[in-house]
C-alpha cells in the first residue's frame, strides 16, 4: 500500500487478492471491506529497485545489454548472444528458471522493437501479434484510454486504421509515438546499464565448492590472474568486486577498494580476507559455489616503484595497506582523511574525505625558517575574548581568554579575510563579517591567533575571537 492524496491505495496486489478482485489503486478501506483479513504492507520503492538491479545483473549472464524499465521490467537485446544458448527460446528459458529461483514469478516475450516486447510481456493475450494488443499497450492516461474505448477503438489494429491527424489532435502525439514504437515504425533504442567492466576474470569448478573458508584460495588464483593481465597493461586495480555464484543461481558479491593502484595479488586477497572477516552474516555456500569472478572496476596506470638505497619503497605502500585494510574492516566512511579545500576562510579550508577511497593531497606549508601563516590547531567555533587594543586598526596590547589575563609582547598583522561573498545569496560584501587576524605571543612565550570582526565605526562595534593555537 501507498499514500495517493489523503487516502492509502494498493500499489500491488498477490495472485490471491488478484484472483478475489482487488486491484492497484483501490483504495485500502474499500480492500478491507472486501476481505477483512488482509494483510497489507508498506510500498518500498526502494526495495523495488534493488530487486530489479539485481536481477539485472544476474540477467547479465545472458546478454550485456539489459536496460532497466522500472518498476518491474527489465529490457534485453539478445541478438547477439542468442546462439551461445542454443537460440532466443533456450535462453529465455534459462533465465525464467534462474528467476524462479528467486522465488519470483516472470513472465517474457519477444518482439521486434523493446515496446513491442514488453507489450507482448504485459498482454500475452495478443499472441505476439500487434495488431491484437489492447489500447492500454500505449501507456495513456485513464481518461485518454476510457476515450478510446467509448471511440470503439479497443486494440491497436483499431487506432492504426484511424487518420493519424484525427488521433493527434485528440490524444496527443505520445500517443502516436507509442504506437510506431510498438509497430516498428519508430524504434527506441536501449539504455543499458553500466556494463561488465573491461578486465573480468572467470573460474568455474567441476564440482560445488561447499566450503566458505576455501573462498578465499578461489579469490587469490583469480587476483594472481588479474595481477599478470594488470602487468601486461601497465595498469593498477583500485576497486575490486568478487562474485560468488551458488548452484541455486543466487549470487553474493564482495567488493574492496583501494588507497592506491595495486596489482599484488597478496594484497588484493588480503583486502577480501578483511572484506569476508567483516561481513555481519558470514558466507553461506548453499548446496555449494560453481563459479567465481573478479572484475577490476576501476584501473589506472602503474608504474614500477623505486626502492631507497636501503632496499624499501618507503613508508607510503605500508601505510596505504594499512589504511586499506582498517577501511574494508570498519567501512569507508568511519576512515577519514583532511584534504586541503580551495576556500581561503580558515575553517572552511579543508574537509573530511574517506581515506581509502582519495589520495593524500599535499599542503600548503611555511618555509622552515618563517614562523607558520596558520595554527595547527583551530577552535570550533572561534571563542569570544576581551581585548584592549588600538583604534581604529592598531594590534592588540592585551587580552582576558577564559578569564585569564595575557599581555601582548609581540604582535604581526593584520591579515585580512573577507567573506565570501560571491558564495552568498545577496551577492553583497558585509563589512560586519570582515576579519583582520593577528599573529600574536604573550610575555610567557605562548603564540595565538586572534581576529577582529569589523570595523570601528561602523553601526556596531567589532567584536574580537580566539581563533587558533600555535604549537
Amino acid at each position: 500500500m501507498e499514500r495517493q492524496g489523503n487516502a492509502l491505495r494498493l500499489a500491488a496486489v498477490s495472485p490471491e487478492a488478484l484472483a478475489a478482485g482487488l486491484l492497484p489503486g483501490l483504495a485500502l478501506a474499500d480492500a478491507r471491506a472486501r476481505l477483512p483479513l488482509l494483510a497489507a504492507f508498506p510500498h518500498d520503492p526502494a526495495a523495488d529497485a534493488a530487486l530489479l538491479r539485481r536481477l539485472a545483473r544476474l540477467s547479465g549472464d545472458f546478454t550485456p545489454m539489459v536496460a532497466l524499465e522500472p518498476p518491474d521490467a527489465l529490457l534485453l537485446e539478445i541478438g547477439g548472444s542468442a546462439h551461445l544458448f542454443g537460440g532466443a527460446q533456450k535462453l529465455a528459458a534459462a533465465l525464467a528458471s534462474r528467476i524462479e529461483a528467486e522465488g519470483l514469478a516472470q513472465a517474457h516475450a519477444f518482439g521486434d522493437t523493446p515496446d513491442a516486447a514488453l507489450a507482448f510481456a504485459c498482454h500475452p493475450s495478443a499472441g505476439g501479434d500487434w495488431r491484437r494488443l489492447p489500447a492500454a499497450a500505449l501507456g495513456l492516461a485513464p481518461e485518454d484510454e476510457a476515450a478510446l474505448r467509448r471511440a470503439g477503438l479497443r486494440t491497436l489494429a483499431d487506432i492504426a486504421s484511424r487518420p493519424r491527424r484525427a488521433l493527434a489532435a485528440r490524444f496527443g502525439l505520445p500517443a502516436l509515438t507509442a504506437l510506431d514504437r510498438i509497430a516498428g515504425g519508430v524504434v527506441r533504442p536501449l539504455k543499458p546499464r553500466k556494463g561488465r567492466p573491461s578486465l573480468m576474470f572467470e573460474q568455474r569448478l567441476p564440482e560445488p565448492l561447499l566450503m566458505a573458508d576455501a573462498v578465499g584460495l578461489i579469490l587469490e588464483r583469480l587476483a594472481v590472474r588479474a595481477a599478470r593481465r594488470l602487468q601486461r597493461l601497465g595498469l593498477g586495480g583500485r576497486r575490486f568486486t568478487a562474485g560468488l555464484f551458488r548452484t541455486d543461481g543466487l549470487c553474493q558479491q564482495l567488493g574492496v577498494e583501494s588507497g592506491r593502484a595495486t596489482r599484488d595479488p597478496a594484497a588484493i586477497t588480503a583486502l577480501f580476507a578483511e572484506r569476508i572477516a567483516a561481513l555481519a552474516d558470514p558466507l553461506d555456500p548453499g548446496f555449494g559455489y560453481d563459479r567465481f569472478t573478479l572484475a577490476v572496476g576501476a584501473a589506472e596506470p602503474l608504474a614500477a616503484a623505486q626502492p631507497t638505497l636501503e632496499g624499501d619503497a618507503g613508508s607510503g605502500p605500508a601505510r596505504d595497506a594499512l589504511i586499506d585494510r582498517l577501511s574494508v574492516r570498519f567501512g569507508a566512511n568511519r576512515l577519514l582523511r583532511l584534504q586541503p579545500a580551495d576556500r581561503h576562510l580558515p575553517e572552511h579550508a579543508q574537509h573530511r574525505v574517506p581515506a581509502a577511497g582519495s589520495r593524500a593531497m599535499p599542503w600548503p606549508l611555511s618555509p622552515p625558517a618563517e614562523t607558520p601563516m596558520r595554527p595547527l590547531f583551530l577552535l570550533d567555533p572561534p571563542e569570544p575574548v576581551e581585548v584592549l587594543a588600538e583604534v581604529p586598526d592598531g594590534p592588540p596590547h592585551r587580552f582576558r581568554w577564559r578569564r585569564q589575563q595575557h599581555r601582548i609582547a609581540l604582535a604581526e598583522g593584520p591579515e585580512r579575510i573577507v567573506p565570501e561573498w560571491w558564495r552568498s545569496r545577496s551577492g553583497r560584501l558585509d563589512a560586519g563579517h570582515t576579519r583582520d587576524y593577528w599573529r600574536v605571543e604573550d610575555e610567557g612565550g605562548r603564540r595565538f591567533w586572534l581576529f577582529r570582526a569589523g570595523f570601528y565605526g561602523a553601526d556596531a562595534p567589532p567584536r574580537w575571537f580566539m581563533h587558533g593555537l600555535f604549537a
